[in-house]
């Protein structure tokens, strides 16, 4: 059953501004236009620029599992307001909040955070008596490449993100490093609707592995051995997400992520139980207010 949570500001912040933002990831710069003087599809730039800030509220409904490897789910219904700003340099969008350093047509370099939800060690079977996993926030810089030009038929765009985790629910204690290249393609269709889908690979250091790997000595049990968790990859993953806007104001919204550890660097520890599982996601949002000048690019 999804149960409502109250969590931490930043963290449900970040969430907010994440599945606000999504819907926009998919949603190139350029237009469809149909030519007034022909049945051919006309390619125009900036017909619609998206503005500079936006105010609204979203809700939605997520199931994911407590870390990659897990036969348990995390179950989260969350309706928050969110806030979205496209300045030239500070930007809240696209699912990062940050600083971006370097803009071109082709590269952007920034440093910003992202967030993900924890759950305690006695609903996840397999850790049970160990530590919980809290709340995480990851910080840290990002290059975005944009492969190809935003077409009619869609654009391709590699991201390659480096970030520190922390656990807000231990006091920001430090757990690890994460690295997750990512290949996507996204396109905007006729009748107002986004897609997107991406396929990405999660690399993590030693610490970030015995965050969620580790069994120690003291840790065993009959059916739990000791493990010494290794650096590598995490897991695999494959995404896909839609959106669909009804009005200017309202959308909703929907994702599926595929996360694997077969071949990953601890997929024998005895804390994996589920080699391959689906997350979901689904919601809607609505816009408030939002300004009348165009994002600074």
């Amino acid at each position: 059953m999804l149960k409502a949570v109250l969590i931490p500001t930043a963290l449900l912040f970040s969430l907010a501004t994440y599945a606000s933002a999504q819907e926009l990831n998919a949603a190139p710069t350029e237009q469809i236009q149909q030519d007034t003087q022909s049945s051919k599809p006309a390619l125009v730039k900036d017909v619609e620029p998206l503005p500079l800030w936006e105010f609204g509220a979203s809700a939605f409904a997520l199931s994911q599992q407590a870390y990659p490897g897990s036969d348990t789910y995390v179950n989260r219904f969350l309706a928050v307001p969110y806030f979205l700003y496209r300045g030239e340099h500070f930007r809240v969008d696209r699912g990062n909040t940050g600083y971006r350093a370097i803009k071109t047509p082709r590269f952007e370099f920034d440093v910003g955070f992202a967030g993900a939800l924890g759950s305690s060690s006695d609903k996840v079977s397999a850790r049970r008596g160990m530590e919980k996993l809290g709340n995480m926030i990851e910080f840290g810089p990002r290059l975005k490449w944009n492969i190809s030009e935003p077409e009619a038929n869609g654009r391709w765009r590699f991201e390659l993100p480096v970030r520190a985790v922390f656990d807000l629910s231990n006091s920001f204690k430090r757990k690890g490093i994460t690295v997750e290249p990512e290949l996507t393609f996204e396109r905007r269709a006729f009748g107002g609707w986004r897609y997107s889908t991406g396929i990405s690979t999660v690399w993590g250091n030693r610490q970030m592995a015995e965050t969620f790997y580790q069994v120690r000595p003291d840790q065993v049990l009959a059916d739990r051995a000791a493990y010494q968790a290794k650096q590598g990859i995490i897991s695999w993953r494959l995404s896909a997400f839609l959106s669909h806007s009804y009005t200017n104001n309202f959308r909703v919204f929907g994702g599926v992520r595929v996360d694997s550890v077969t071949g990953a660097a601890n997929e024998n520890s005895p804390l994996v139980k589920r080699k391959t599982a689906p997350s979901v996601l689904i919601g809607l949002t609505y816009t408030w207010m939002r300004s009348e000048r165009p994002e600074i690019e």
